[in-house]
Formats: C-alpha cells, sequence, structure tokens
C-alpha cells in the first residue's frame, strides 16, 4: 500500500509520467526541487520506502524504477 503523504503520490506520478528508471536527483529535477543534498537525501530515503514495500524497484544501487506488470 502506498504510504498516504502527497510526495508519495508526486513521485510515483513523476515515475508514470516519464517511465524511465530514476535516481533521486532525476526525481528533484521532475519535480521541479532544487538539487540539493537535502532533497536528494530526503527523496532517496522516500524511495528506499517504496522499494520495502514493493511498490518499486531498485535496479542497480541508486536507480530506481516501477516494476513490470
Amino acid at each position: 500500500m502506498v504510504p498516504g503523504h502527497p510526495a508519495y503520490q508526486q513521485i510515483l506520478a513523476a515515475f508514470a509520467d516519464t517511465g524511465q528508471p530514476m535516481r533521486a536527483r532525476d526525481l528533484c529535477l521532475a519535480l521541479d526541487l532544487p538539487i540539493v543534498r537535502k532533497n536528494t537525501e530526503n527523496l532517496r530515503a522516500k524511495l528506499k520506502r517504496l522499494v520495502s514495500r514493493g511498490i518499486l524497484i531498485e535496479t542497480e544501487p541508486g536507480l530506481f524504477t516501477q516494476p513490470r506488470p
């Protein structure tokens, strides 16, 4: 189940829009956030949480994508 916070909805929408694997830095760009350590680390933590719930997969260290149906 997707966490209820709107940030998670924005992350999943960005993945749906691009259809490509992304790193936390790419996601900052997709969400119009400044690329600063605080933002990338915050997003990376959220991405890892989505991986732990089976919503995203980490195909290589730091590279996240939606699982294939």
